[in-house]
Parts: structure tokens; sequence; C-alpha cells
């Protein structure tokens, strides 16, 4: 079985793609408008924020607030090889439909994580085990498994994994008074 993915973001590992791949309208959380796949200015020409330190002042309380949960350098090192859009541009579209699927997996591990305080039956170990080797399969994600991964189906299971779950949430009140 392969060992379960970090779920931490780790922006260094990454080329910048969140910076990039998705759109933003002037809003309170985004001082600007960006179009997906388009670098955001703040962006410098080594992955940086140029104003990372002053985000919330100059209106980008967005990005404080965004976390891939790691996918971005999970997208970056493991289904681009390391390959970054700036020597092609032509990955920006390729790399942001995989960090959109690539985020979503790894919302949907996050979640089954916060099950393991929960002392599950036996069917309900195997319920849980089965999907996170959905989720993590033994093989590398690729731009293809990616593109067909059936991700609302699997969505759809884990939702109804995690509220057939929902009793296990009174002992843990009880529990903890």
């Amino acid at each position: 079985m392969k060992p379960p993915p970090d779920l931490s973001a780790n922006c260094e590992s990454c080329a910048a793609l969140c910076c990039v791949v998705f759109a933003f309208d002037k809003s309170d959380s985004f001082g600007i408008d960006k179009a997906a796949c388009e670098v955001c200015p703040n962006l410098d020409e080594s992955d940086h924020c140029r104003i990372f330190d002053d985000r919330l002042e100059m209106g980008f309380g967005g990005c404080i607030a965004y976390d891939c949960h790691g996918a971005g350098q999970r997208v970056t090192r493991e289904v681009f090889n390391g390959r970054h859009w700036r020597e092609d541009p032509a990955l920006k579209e390729r790399m942001g439909a995989a960090l959109s699927v690539m985020r979503r997996v790894h919302e949907l591990l996050l979640l089954l994580r916060s099950t393991k305080s929960f002392v599950l039956s036996a069917e309900e170990s195997n319920t849980l085990r089965g999907l996170e080797d959905v989720l993590n399969p033994d093989r590398m994600w690729t731009e293809k498994t990616l593109q067909a991964f059936p991700i609302l189906k699997v969505s759809t299971e884990v939702y109804a994994f995690l509220r057939s779950l929902k009793h296990h949430a009174g002992s843990l009140t009880t529990a903890r008074t």
C-alpha cells in the first residue's frame, strides 16, 4: 500500500499554480480581476509573491485563506515531473485541470483523516480503507488518470460514508464532558 500523501501545502515545491491557474474577481477577497491561466501580477519571476507580507492590507485575503492541501506540489512534482509552465506556457491549462482534480482528492483525503478519532466498526474501517485506496492508489497519478478519475462519484461516496458516521460524533461529545 502506498503511504498517505502529505496534505500540507509546500509552496517551495510547487510551480505557483494557485497564482496562475485560478481566476478571481475583484472583491473583498481579491484586489484585482484575474483570468484563469493568467499570471498574477504580484508573482515575481522566482514564483514568490511580491506582496506576501502585505496581502491582507492590499486586498488579497483570498490568497491567505486558500489552501491546496498539498495538491499543488503533488501536481508539479508527481504528475508533471517537476516541469514548469514558465518553460512551457501550454502547461498552464493542463496543470490547472490536474490541480482542480488533485485538490478535491486531497480535500476528500483530509475529510477521511478526520474520522481517525472515531472507534470504527470492522465494516466502517473497511469502507474507509477502500475510499482511501481509491483516492491514493498504488500507481502514480498522471494527467490521464486525473482526467478520467470519477471525482463526482467518489465525492458522493465519501460524503455518504461520512454521513453514515454521524452516530460517532455524539460519542465524542459525551467522552469530552
